[in-house]
C-alpha cells in the first residue's frame, strides 16, 4: 500500500470564543508535498467531512512553498470538499498522519471514527503520526487489547512553554504536554521552542510544532520504508 491519510480539523474557532484558528496551512502542505515526492499517495479526510477552515495567521505566515499551495485552486478546492472519517476504509492505508492547528484540540480527541482508522492502520502493521496538535488525535487512541497507543511510548506535541508563547495558553481547552503525560506517554521536547523537532518509537512517529512538520515527514517516510 502506498496511501496515506492526511487528517485535518474542522474546527475554525477556539471553542465558544470567536477568536478565529482551523488548519495551520504548512503542516499539512509540508507533509503532503514530501511525501507525494516520495511516491506515496494522500486523501485528506476531516472528522466532520466538508470544508476545513485555515488559521489566518498560518496564511499570513506562510512560506513560499505553503503560498504556492494556497494559490492552487485545486488543492484548495480539495479542502472545501474533504471526506468524513467515518466514510474512510483504514484497510486502503499504510498511515495516518494528524495535521495540527489549534482546532484540532476540539474534534480530533473525540472522534471515534478516526480512532478506529487508526487503530486499524496501526495492528495492521502502519504508521501513526502526527505533527504539533495533531497529537490531540493520539490521546485517545484504544487498541484491541484495551492500552492506550501513547501509554509507554515516546511521543512529542506543542508544548505548554509553546502555548505560553503563541499567547493562546488560555485559551486552549487542555495542555497537550500535560494530556499526553496524563495517558502514560513518555512526552519529551526540544530544549528551544519553536523550533525543529521529531521523534520516532517504532510505528508511532510525532512531530512537535509547525516547524517539525519536515522532520516528521522524514522521518514517517523513513518508517514506512522500512516496513
Amino acid at each position: 500500500m502506498n496511501r496515506i491519510l492526511a487528517v485535518v480539523t474542522n474546527q475554525a474557532t477556539y471553542g465558544t470564543n470567536p477568536h478565529r484558528t482551523g488548519l495551520w496551512i504548512a503542516e499539512l502542505v509540508h507533509f503532503y508535498d514530501g511525501v507525494r515526492q516520495a511516491g506515496f499517495e494522500v486523501d485528506i479526510v476531516s472528522p466532520a467531512g466538508g470544508q476545513v477552515p485555515l488559521d489566518p495567521r498560518s496564511t499570513r505566515w506562510a512560506d513560499k512553498q505553503a503560498r504556492e499551495y494556497l494559490n492552487d485552486r485545486a488543492f484548495m478546492s480539495s479542502l472545501n470538499r474533504t471526506t468524513s472519517a467515518a466514510d474512510v476504509d483504514p484497510a486502503q492505508y499504510a498511515a495516518i498522519f494528524y495535521t495540527g492547528g489549534h482546532g484540532v484540540m476540539w474534534d480530533f480527541p473525540s472522534n471515534v471514527a478516526l480512532q478506529q482508522a487508526a487503530r486499524q492502520i496501526y495492528e495492521n502493521g502502519g504508521v501513526v503520526s502526527s505533527v504539533c496538535h495533531g497529537a490531540s488525535g493520539l490521546l485517545n487512541i484504544t487498541l484491541s487489547d484495551g492500552s492506550l497507543l501513547v501509554d509507554g511510548r515516546t511521543v512529542t506535541g506543542f508544548s505548554t512553554i509553546e502555548e505560553r508563547i503563541a499567547m493562546v495558553k488560555r485559551r486552549v481547552p487542555f495542555l497537550l504536554e500535560d494530556e499526553l503525560r496524563n495517558r502514560g506517554a513518555h512526552y519529551i521536547r526540544n530544549t528551544i521552542p519553536m523550533t525543529p523537532f521529531a521523534t520516532a518509537d517504532g510505528r508511532l512517529v510525532t512531530g512537535q510544532n509547525p516547524y517539525s512538520t519536515k522532520a516528521v515527514t522524514a522521518k514517517i517516510i523513513e518508517t514506512l520504508h522500512r516496513l
